[in-house]
């Protein structure tokens, strides 16, 4: 019988997710324990780290399961389940970052093309969602595999307590044996804190659930250094940044119901690649090649170490409100030091902005530096600028003795 669990932000868990070396320290006096890896991250950067992979993230894009004329395609669901129920019932655990729901949707609502406006998309995912876990149902049912449903939206990775739920829930149905099947929560996200595509979020989910491989797949078999169809060579292997330097990658996909497209795969593999996973980019065809490590897609090879869930979201998904101006000492304090930012090395404000936003942190020549929460709202802090914290107490009160943005709440980029 097939399970449906969709997370409730706060909800009660036993599990807490484990936290990796220089993250923040929890609120909780809970024990946290790290699951083992069976495939350590300083392996050869091969295939064979995929192909005994212990738990996998795969995401697949709404290309390669929808059409606008013709709904969700059989042939390709299936084909897909088949793939990876058969990694499942191998022992691997698999979690399954699908989109889809809105092309769905499409067509039972007499929709012609994508919406636009967030309503109308909402209508369209709540519509599709449900059909598509109808058919994932079907067809992981037929090899003995239960799945179930987990929606999520970007707030799940701001706040501990919420992230903490999402994995607690997601470690418990693997445990089950179930293959959750995550997508974002299209009927309620806003413009403001969506995803904007599943790529970023399976990045995301890979690194919450501490996976040892990310899978990204879509209807391009591999990346290539331009054009497929102007004679571009296949890339077989990215090691890090630079091995893209002067490439041109693709956007949205031919079938028109997609939102990312190769760039944001690229943009996903790189941040799992750059936070201790490794990650893979091929087609929807290539599943099962490429989960048995085979020699197809693109592969980027870990280039990083672990890094909290709560930096990663700051780095890559939060919504920038305004700026910070440091002097030089400031930048190099913050950039090479890797130090709090203070008051007295800050020469200007810009934007607007409460305390507890994402900010940027520039250099004097408009160069970001880092990115990170602010403890200080923008109208509080011109009265602060050059001063020292100690300085600051004592003609301020209580309150105005903190740093402005804490190291723990800090990112470079």
């Amino acid at each position: 019988m097939t399970s449906k669990t969709v997370i409730v932000p706060g909800a009660a868990g036993s599990v807490e997710p484990p936290v990796p070396v220089g993250s923040a320290p929890a609120h909780s006096a809970t024990a946290i324990t790290t699951p083992a890896l069976s495939v350590p991250h300083h392996a050869a950067p091969d295939r064979s780290a995929l192909s005994g992979a212990r738990r996998i993230v795969v995401k697949v894009g709404s290309s390669s399961l929808t059409s606008i004329k013709g709904g969700i395609s059989e042939e390709a669901l299936t084909g897909l389940a088949d793939a990876l129920a058969h990694k499942r019932n191998e022992g691997a655990e698999i979690i399954l970052v699908s989109s889809g729901a809105i092309a769905a949707g499409l067509a039972p609502l007499g929709l012609e093309k994508r919406p636009r406006d967030l309503a109308t998309q909402q209508a369209a995912a709540s519509v599709g969602q449900g059909l598509l876990m109808a058919r994932y149902t079907h067809a992981f049912g037929a090899h003995g595999v239960t799945v179930s449903q987990v929606l999520l939206t970007a707030e799940d990775f701001m706040r501990r307590s919420q992230h903490t739920n999402a994995f607690r829930a997601l470690d418990r149905l693997l445990n089950l044996g179930v293959v959750p099947v995550v997508n974002e929560n299209d009927t309620v996200a806003t413009h403001e804190i969506r995803f904007g595509d599943n790529d970023r979020l399976a990045a995301l989910v890979a690194h919450l659930v501490r996976a040892d491989a990310l899978v990204l797949l879509s209807d391009v078999d591999s990346l290539y250094d331009g054009p497929p169809s102007h004679g571009a060579q296949r890339i077989p292997h990215v090691t890090g940044p630079h091995d893209l330097d002067g490439v041109s990658i693709g956007s949205t996909g031919k079938a028109g119901v997609g939102t990312g497209g190769m760039v944001t795969k690229v943009e996903a593999a790189m941040i799992a690649a750059g936070s201790g996973i490794h990650a893979l980019v091929t087609s929807t065809g290539n599943a099962a090649a490429a989960l048995a490590g085979e020699d197809v897609g693109t592969w980027f090879s870990v280039n990083g170490s672990r890094k909290p869930i709560r930096l990663l979201w700051l780095a890559h998904l939060a919504s920038v409100e305004g700026s910070l101006v440091l002097d030089d000492g400031a930048v190099r304090a913050v950039r090479d030091r890797r130090t709090s930012l203070l008051p007295a090395g800050i020469t200007a404000v810009r934007g607007s902005f409460e305390a507890g936003d994402a900010v940027e942190m520039v250099s004097a020549d408009g160069i970001v530096i880092a990115r990170g929460l602010v403890n200080y709202a923008s109208d509080e802090l011109p009265q602060m600028l050059g001063r020292s914290t100690k300085e600051l107490g004592k003609a301020l009160g209580r309150g105005y003795d903190r740093v402005v943005v804490h190291v723990d709440d800090l990112v470079l980029v």
